[in-house]
């Protein structure tokens, strides 16, 4: 489970629920608000037509009254229709919404003066606000009597405009939230990734950390919420590493302190086989794996110790070669052939050529030993991106693709059965190979025979592993 993408969603998604039910609330309210002000302008115009009526009826008969209301009122003719592209009207003399307003007028006898709602009042008046449906349209009326003159005002407002402008002008209020919900968003991701940036800067030297240079986090880059974590992990790490340092210097001191003894057991052996060999046969390769176990322990040591190396330009067609004639006697014991294919010839890179050939003759030793009897044992040396490879292909049992990480781990040796050696070859090996900035990898046969290739390869120039920090 990701902490950074948990926390993003929680956030952005919490951002996105407020923002939507703020919109969503502020639309409501500002929709009821723009409502409540066109009910307030329906009223005042029809307090506006009161007014006018009041200041005309003082000096006009109801006819004359009529005539100027309409001719005041009422839409010229040739107005818009309602298909019309056009909202204002020929030669500027209104606009397209006149059309969705209109106005009544009564006398105090209830005689229509003035009617373009067209509406039937067979009802009677009502003061105050109303709906009623004309001609297919709902219209938002309001009605007063004017206790002055008697006469009765209505105004009325068609349902649609007031909706289409309620509605453009409350999305108008929360439009510029619903945009700038995404950003919110984005900047809630960036926000979240910028405050684990100290994490992942105190994940990097951890994932890359190396069992020969461990060392402490930095305490100063860590957040104070983290902090306990850090002290927990850095002293488990000082442990871990005084463990590691515990057991490297009792592997290098325990081998130093047996290869004396075994020298003088395996002299005292060869003076006791002198007239019977045969009964101390066996007792004599059990000293030899001994002493090569000591060996190879001594070797992994001071490999182990070393964090750089003093390279200088070496020809690894030449050590591949050399290491070959090292281990022929080998190969000729079991009658293996080895074959060397060098697509190459002088493959120069920056390396520390005793340990090149420590790396190769224990490949070498190892495919033979794994081998059986009248094989070929075939390494091949090519050009590979920015450096070589060399493939050494055995015709031996093989590695199971799921048992390949194990056989590179140390003291591992997945067939006792087969061989005496102690399970340090190909550990050794990668180590080497990794010193010199490579990689060493175990692959099936390419031709598809039993058997198992050992790639290694090695950079032409020599890049030293920084240390994580």
């Amino acid at each position: 489970m990701s902490l950074t993408r948990t926390l993003t969603v929680l956030v952005a998604t919490t951002v996105l629920l407020i923002t939507l039910i703020t919109a969503g609330w502020g639309f409501y309210v500002s929709n009821h608000q723009l409502e409540e002000l066109f009910d307030a302008e329906l009223a005042q115009s029809t307090r506006i037509v009161q007014g006018l009526v009041q200041h005309l009826s003082d000096t006009q008969s109801q006819e004359q009254l009529a005539t100027v209301l309409r001719k005041t009122l009422e839409l010229p003719e040739g107005a818009l229709s309602e298909t019309d592209d056009e909202e204002i009207l020929p030669d500027g003399t209104g606009h397209k919404y006149e059309k969705k307003i209109a106005f009544e007028v009564w006398s105090p006898d209830r005689e229509p003066l003035l009617n373009t709602l067209r509406a039937d009042d067979r009802l009677g008046l009502q003061p105050g606000f109303a709906w009623t449906e004309v001609s297919g349209f709902l219209w938002r009326t309001f009605t007063l009597r004017d206790p002055a003159t008697g006469f009765w005002i209505r105004t009325a407002q068609r349902e649609d405009v007031r909706e289409e402008l309620s509605g453009e002008l409350a999305l108008g209020n929360v439009l510029p939230m619903v945009l700038a919900l995404p950003l919110l968003v984005i900047a809630v991701i960036v926000a979240v990734q910028v405050g684990f940036r100290p994490l992942r800067r105190l994940e990097k030297p951890v994932r890359f950390m190396e069992p020969e240079r461990i060392h402490p986090l930095d305490e100063q880059q860590a957040p104070k919420e983290v902090a306990g974590l850090v002290n927990a992990v850095n002293g488990l790490l000082r442990r871990l590493n005084q463990a590691l340092e515990r057991e490297r210097r009792f592997s290098a001191d325990a081998a130093h302190e047996l290869r004396t003894p075994l020298a003088a057991l395996r002299l005292n052996l060869e003076k006791l086989s002198g007239k019977h060999p045969k009964d101390f046969q066996g007792l004599t390769e059990s000293v030899d794996r001994m002493v090569h176990l000591v060996e190879q322990m001594l070797l992994l040591s001071r490999v182990d110790a070393a964090t750089s190396l003093e390279a200088e330009p070496g020809n690894l067609s030449a050590l591949v070669e050399q290491s070959i004639a090292d281990v022929a006697p080998l190969a000729l014991r079991k009658k293996i052939e080895p074959i060397l294919e060098d697509d190459v010839g002088e493959a120069i890179i920056y390396c520390h050529s005793a340990l090149i050939n420590t790396l190769m003759r224990s490949l070498l030793a190892n495919a033979i030993q794994y081998s059986p009897e009248h094989t070929f044992l075939l390494t091949r040396l090519v050009s590979s991106g920015e450096g070589y490879q060399v493939v050494v292909c055995d015709q031996g049992p093989g590695i199971a693709p799921e048992e390949r990480d194990r056989a590179l781990s140390r003291f591992v040796r997945l067939d006792q059965r087969l061989g005496g050696g102690a399970g340090l070859g190909l550990a050794i090996a990668r180590r080497i190979a990794e010193l010199h900035g490579g990689q060493l990898t175990l692959n099936d046969r390419p031709d598809g025979q039993p058997g198992l290739c050992v790639n290694i390869w090695l950079p032409a120039r020599l890049v030293q592993r920084k240390r994580a920090i």
